[in-house]
């Protein structure tokens, strides 16, 4: 760190940021920390600098080079710089990520990241070697973009025992089903207009397939019930098979369909779990539209709160990004940290033993008795039958459900069991009904 003068009886401390990646992220960081650096000087004392900027190829980055910005192709250079007091790292992925972030906390240096698969796979190993070395790990724009998420969990809600938080945080999947939704367009045509919008990428399938949203559940069990665990303990599932059929039950069911991130702590068991499903047009999660984000905390204490921005694009991600190097550079003028303690081992629920409320759509042969046959094998299962509607396909007919709350394996039973009956011609899209 470097100290300057005084301004208005204000002692001035000079921070210098290493930067690894400059892309949308990068970028807006560069130029939001440019137009807000006075700002800021004035009300924390902090003059913030970017001291060296690492990015892949630096021909690609012209606009850097006629500024004058300090530019390498080696991140190895800037983390381990004593010409950088602070990290930021906006590169993405885990190779070769993890071993710089590493190395920048060895080196003394908070580090603050917008890294979600990063911190999924190695976030306890990471949180532990920050807490060690005395120094922040700051992520806040890892899960939902700008909106301010995981400082509510981290500070705000600190002593709040928290039942359940469960949200919208996939922008893509979010377009795609308000596009299908409020359009009538099937899943394909709507997920090329949100390609052609910018919100997907020319490979969505980590959006679409629930990887992306899966990640960030995964940080925010760790964050909200002090847990250690990753993406390989969360249960996920993507939006592709959501047909616009789908979209149109829910709607006569007084319901929309969401991909839904939900962390759940019961009992000291902790389940967590990505799926879509289909939402009360009454609760507050329903109306989040486009490639907003959404996310619902359950409490004891506090009740209910729900936070809602933007959750991705240049410009919101580093907003959360600049807030965190503030936190960060604040805390290292102090010498002190705000780590998220001893993370706790705790046993990780299965979904099968889960409740849950069903949509299930099945076709099958239009002929008498066999709503009371396929009506048989629910009971049989212990699966109650909260709705139902029937429509007829020619010779054969439509029948879709609405369960009441049931353990999800007597579900899965219920289902391997109608698929064996010669009527059941096919057992179309499954989805998890949010009650209340």
């Amino acid at each position: 760190m470097r100290y300057s003068a005084t301004v208005e009886n204000m002692e001035v401390k000079s921070i210098r940021i290493g930067l690894l990646g400059c892309g949308n992220v990068g970028k807006a960081l560069v130029d939001l920390l440019e137009s807000q650096r006075e700002a800021i000087l004035s009300r924390t004392g902090l003059d913030l600098s970017i001291q060296a900027i690492a990015v892949r190829n630096i021909e690609k980055h012209t606009d850097l080079v006629a500024a004058a910005q300090p530019i390498t192709n080696n991140p190895g250079d800037v983390v381990s710089s004593d010409d950088v007091d602070l990290v930021v790292e906006v590169i993405g992925g885990v190779d070769p990520v993890k071993e710089l972030v590493e190395t920048a906390l060895r080196s003394g240096k908070p580090v603050v990241t917008a890294n979600k698969e990063l911190l999924a796979k190695h976030g306890p190993e990471l949180f532990e070697q920050a807490d060690q070395e005395s120094l922040d790990l700051l992520f806040e724009a890892a899960v939902a973009g700008g909106v301010p998420l995981m400082r509510v969990l981290r500070e705000s809600l600190k002593g709040e025992p928290i039942r359940r938080v469960m949200g919208i945080v996939n922008g893509t999947t979010n377009y795609v089903l308000s596009q299908m939704t409020e359009t009538g367009m099937s899943y394909s045509d709507a997920l090329d207009e949100a390609q052609s919008a910018g919100f997907a990428e020319s490979d969505p399938s980590a959006d679409v397939e629930g990887q992306d949203a899966a990640s960030k559940a995964a940080i925010i069990a760790m964050v909200a019930f002090g847990v250690r665990l990753g993406l390989s303990d969360v249960t996920y599932e993507g939006i592709t098979e959501v047909s616009s059929e789908d979209i149109e039950f829910a709607k006569r069911f007084g319901h929309t369909i969401k991909l839904l991130a939900i962390a759940e702590n019961d009992n000291g068991g902790v389940a967590v779990r990505v799926h879509p499903a289909m939402v009360p047009e009454h609760h507050p999660l329903a109306s989040v539209r486009d490639s907003f984000n959404a996310v619902f905390v359950e409490g004891d204490a506090v009740g209910d709160l729900m936070l809602y921005g933007r959750g991705a694009g240049g410009n919101p991600t580093a907003s959360a990004v600049l807030g965190d190097v503030i936190a960060a550079a604040s805390n290292l003028t102090k010498e002190t940290n705000n780590g998220l303690g001893n993370l706790r081992n705790a046993p990780i629920q299965s979904t099968q033993d889960l409740e849950n409320a069903f949509y299930i759509n099945l076709e099958v042969t239009d002929e008498p008795g066999v709503l009371a046959a396929v009506a048989s094998v629910f009971g049989k299962h212990g699966v109650s039958i909260r709705s139902m509607e029937q429509e007829g396909l020619g010779g054969e007919a439509r029948i879709v459900f609405i369960t009441h709350s049931s353990l999800e394996r007597n579900v899965h039973s219920t289902l391997d069991e109608l698929r064996a009956l010669d009527c059941v011609i096919q057992i179309g899209t499954k989805i998890r009904v949010v009650e209340g």
